[in-house]
């Protein structure tokens, strides 16, 4: 199960106000936090799946020093983006983040990312997990506007989208090009501050 994710991080006030220290989140089930070096090797668990990076547009991960250079390059030193630690078994088995939103030219705006392990689909994980980091940034990160978007067949990652309280905003047809060379359309949804707070309180 995936969302678009993290394939370009771009530098901005909002991803950098807490680069000095680790954030935690916590859910009933989850632990989410920031990505360290030592993951390496859940996140290649999932990451070599041909079913979960497919659905967000990315190869499926060859080895392990393919996931530690990916890592690098997407996941540490970002203070935004969180490994989800399932805490029954202390595994992280997927990460959730935030990256700047290419679509929109607004600075308090960003774009939700996930990928999931397959052995824990259809549990309403990722569901918990995403409510959790819009909370995160809209109360701490003081953003004003939080995008998602994924591909228009990827049913899963739609149901999670819409149960987090995201409103579809439309979609981009013949979008994006996958990593397999097949054209994707692209259906975007956002849910505002002003939203989530109504939905929350």
């Amino acid at each position: 199960m995936c969302s678009r994710e993290y394939f370009s991080i771009k530098s901005s006030h909002i991803l950098n106000q807490n680069i000095k220290r680790m954030n935690i989140v916590e859910t009933k089930r989850l632990i989410l936090r920031n990505i360290i070096e030592s993951d390496a090797e859940d996140i290649f668990d999932y990451a070599h799946n041909p079913n979960v990076g497919i659905n967000a547009g990315w190869e499926p991960h060859k080895d392990l020093a393919e996931t530690k250079i990916i890592m690098k390059d997407i996941f540490l030193d970002k203070p935004n983006i969180f490994g989800i630690i399932l805490k029954e078994k202390n595994k992280l088995i997927g990460t959730v983040g935030f990256m700047d939103d290419p679509l929109r030219n607004n600075p308090n705006a960003l774009m939700l990312g996930y990928a999931l392990s397959e052995d824990f689909w259809g549990m309403g994980i990722m569901s918990e997990a995403s409510k959790a980091v819009l909370s995160f940034a809209f109360n701490k990160l003081k953003v004003d506007i939080v995008s998602c978007s994924c591909y228009t067949e990827n049913l899963r990652s739609k149901k999670v989208i819409l149960k987090s309280g995201f409103k579809r905003d439309g979609v981009l047809r013949e979008c994006e090009q996958r990593y397999d060379g097949k054209i994707m359309d692209l259906e975007c949804f956002s849910i505002t501050k002003k939203e989530w707070t109504r939905m929350t309180v």
